[in-house]
């Protein structure tokens, strides 16, 4: 089940909550029983541990890559 950030408006505290997606936007009460809270948008941290080299970045002026200006659409 997905943790959500919730930060109460009335003292500051931040804190986590674990509920179904369908309920994340649903409002949430303080642990110190306040109601006015907020949900913080949260990162996701995808990690793990390189078990060889990385891969080698292209050099020199081969064309661009997406964006507009970098992909060569601006003129």
């Amino acid at each position: 089940m997905p943790r959500y950030e919730y930060r109460c408006r009335t003292c500051g505290d931040t804190f986590e909550l674990s509920r179904p997606m369908a309920e994340s936007s649903a409002p949430a009460d303080c642990p110190a029983g306040h109601d006015d809270t907020v949900k913080l948008l949260s990162t996701v941290a995808v990690g793990g541990t390189a078990s060889g080299s990385a891969p080698a970045r292209p050099t020199g002026g081969g064309g661009g890559g997406g964006g507009c200006c970098g992909g060569g659409c601006c003129g």
